[in-house]
């Protein structure tokens, strides 16, 4: 029948004969195309494996080497975390230090803490309160005029040494040499220039801040002229012996407004001893002037702040 196929298999033991249908020839077709099909596929599906499993690997030794760089950068930031950690210790060490020196210096201007002010409070309240006393210190007598001199007679009541006579010594006398140098106890401008052979002698007066002058009598000559502004300890005259004066000395007086004050609470008035001048002195309103040179000086930090702030600006 032309529609049977007949498939012979040979062996030693003889022949064996299949014939195939039309159907079973279909079915061996379909079977054929199913495993070529099958195959295709599988070949296919090898081939994306291989090329995902190397693009995989491709990605592997990417992050690899991400890991190798991130652990590097890690490294790194673990040693600026410890130098940061090193600086953050000894700032603070500084800070501390800073703290105790500034409560030092709080405690010898006399500064009183309330409530733990910040450092910056601390700091500008301490500025303030040096910058109003070295101010103060500058602009109104304090020290003695002459050197390593004896003070022979004080201030007050007293029989004259020459008239025997007695009366009210407006300032205190120096017992020192001919020619010995006086010098300016306070920043101010020289007021009067007076020389002279009776009373107070060749004379000379400075005038200070806030209505307080100097005065120095018996000099031997002037080195300065009426008019000059004058700086703390300039060298402004030499002590003699003219005028009504039984020896070589200099008379030295401070006046407020014209009235003579105790010279030796000014000589001795200092920045360790601060306060002193304000219980010993009388008569003068301390707090009101007191008061008024730390606004000024307040402001004048302030300026200076600002033109700090400008200057790296700029």
């Amino acid at each position: 029948m032309k529609n049977l196929v007949t498939v012979s298999f040979s062996t030693i033991n003889g022949s064996r004969h299949f014939r195939l249908d039309k159907r079973s020839q279909r079915g061996i077709r379909w079977a054929f195309l199913c495993f070529i099909f099958v195959s295709i596929f599988i070949l296919m599906a090898l081939v994306y494996l291989s090329e995902t499993a190397i693009d995989a690997k491709m990605k592997q030794a990417s992050l690899q080497i991400q890991s190798i760089e991130l652990s590097e950068d890690l490294d790194v930031l673990m040693k600026l975390k410890e130098q940061l950690e090193q600086d953050l210790t000894m700032r603070e060490s500084h800070l501390l230090q800073v703290s105790n020196r500034l409560g030092d210096l709080e405690h010898m201007l006399g500064v009183t803490i309330k409530d733990e002010p910040g450092l910056q409070s601390r700091l500008d309240t301490a500025a303030i309160t040096s910058a109003v006393r070295i101010a103060l210190l500058q602009e109104l007598p304090n020290g003695a005029p002459v050197k390593n001199a004896r003070i022979s007679s004080n201030f007050g009541t007293r029989t004259h040494p020459i008239t025997g006579k007695k009366r009210s010594h407006n300032g205190i006398d120096y017992a020192v040499n001919t020619g010995s140098p006086v010098h300016a106890t306070a920043d101010g401008v020289v007021e009067v220039v007076r020389p002279s052979n009776t009373g107070s002698g060749n004379f000379l007066r400075l005038q200070h801040s806030f209505g307080i002058s100097s005065s120095y009598s018996h000099l031997q000559k002037f080195n300065v002229s009426a008019g000059a502004f004058i700086k703390k300890g300039d060298l402004i005259a030499y002590s003699g012996n003219t005028g009504l004066s039984s020896g070589p000395h200099l008379h030295y007086e401070v006046r407020f407004v014209g009235r003579p004050k105790n010279p030796r609470n000014f000589v001795e008035w200092d920045l360790e001893n601060f306060d002193s001048l304000f219980e010993k002195q009388k008569g003068i309103r301390w707090d009101y002037l007191v008061k008024t040179v730390e606004q000024r000086v307040s402001s004048q930090l302030q300026l200076s702040s600002q033109k700090a702030a400008i200057s790296p600006a700029s």
